[in-house]
């Protein structure tokens, strides 16, 4: 069996970054990336994850704590983008593509989860990146690692 594509969110990398204020799950997530590293899994991060996580970092902590977050941030990206650490960046999408996703945007706006939070333009994003690994990798499971309710439902079982 072919190993998973893990689309990880937001919620899921301020957590492993250790982001102020939003690393009440940190431990089990670090558990959980020790898994899938061990079973091989791709780690896609989408640059909204990086964009919105740099944002958080930026919002969140002290002085302090701000600019420490920000430099383990920027070392992680880095080193994904030399292709030195288990996260493998996706390309940013060009005018067409960015065009077609704003065209479905205000209907993506109208859904709720069970909490009545709405999603927005950067979940939207995440799910088209989900939504281009099921074409590219039939053969293989792929999903979004997230602590949002309404992103942690996209996940297809290989297709046989």
């Amino acid at each position: 069996m072919s190993a998973a594509i893990c689309i990880i969110d937001t919620s899921v990398f301020c957590e492993i970054l250790d982001v102020p204020n939003m690393n009440d799950n940190k431990n089990n997530i670090l558990l959980d990336l020790e898994a899938k590293m061990k079973d091989r899994e791709t780690l896609l991060l989408p640059m909204t994850t990086i964009l919105e996580t740099g944002n958080h970092i930026g919002q969140n902590g002290d002085g302090r704590q701000r600019r420490e977050t920000a430099t383990v941030f920027t070392q992680q990206v880095k080193k994904a983008l030399q292709g030195e650490s288990p996260f493998t960046p996706t390309p940013l999408q060009d005018q067409t593509e960015l065009a077609e996703w704003l065209n479905e945007f205000p209907n993506w706006v109208g859904r709720t989860d069970s909490k009545g939070k709405a999603s927005g333009f950067g979940d939207l994003t995440i799910y088209k990146t989900w939504e281009a690994q099921l074409t590219k990798h039939k053969a293989r499971r792929v999903y979004i690692w997230s602590l949002d309710d309404q992103l942690s439902v996209y996940d297809r079982p290989p297709e046989l």
